[in-house]
């Protein structure tokens, strides 16, 4: 008898287990990748994607890419974070 309710009692702490476990949310938007183009600046990136004051958006797209300065070489490939509510740049 013992055996049986220390094993419904370990069931049971790994199934609160598992429901307590982070998992990624489906309605989550995912991250974008962007291919710089002529005349793109971090600022209008971030202004038109993350909406508000760019300035957070400017430093998510820099943490997210590890860019060091401003410039932004033609051809470079950006990985845009995803922002709940945020405008959404189309990328081509």
């Amino acid at each position: 008898m013992f055996p049986l309710r220390s094993l419904l009692v370990l069931l049971a702490l790994l199934g609160a287990l598992l429901l307590a476990a982070a998992r990624p949310s489906s309605g989550s938007a995912a991250e974008e990748r962007y291919v710089v183009r002529a005349g793109d600046t971090l600022w209008e990136l971030a202004a038109e994607r993350y909406g508000g004051d760019p300035r957070e958006g400017v430093w998510r797209i820099r943490e997210r890419n590890d860019l060091r300065g401003a410039a932004l070489p033609v051809g470079t490939i950006l990985y845009l974070p995803a922002e709940a509510g945020g405008a959404k740049h189309e990328t081509d």
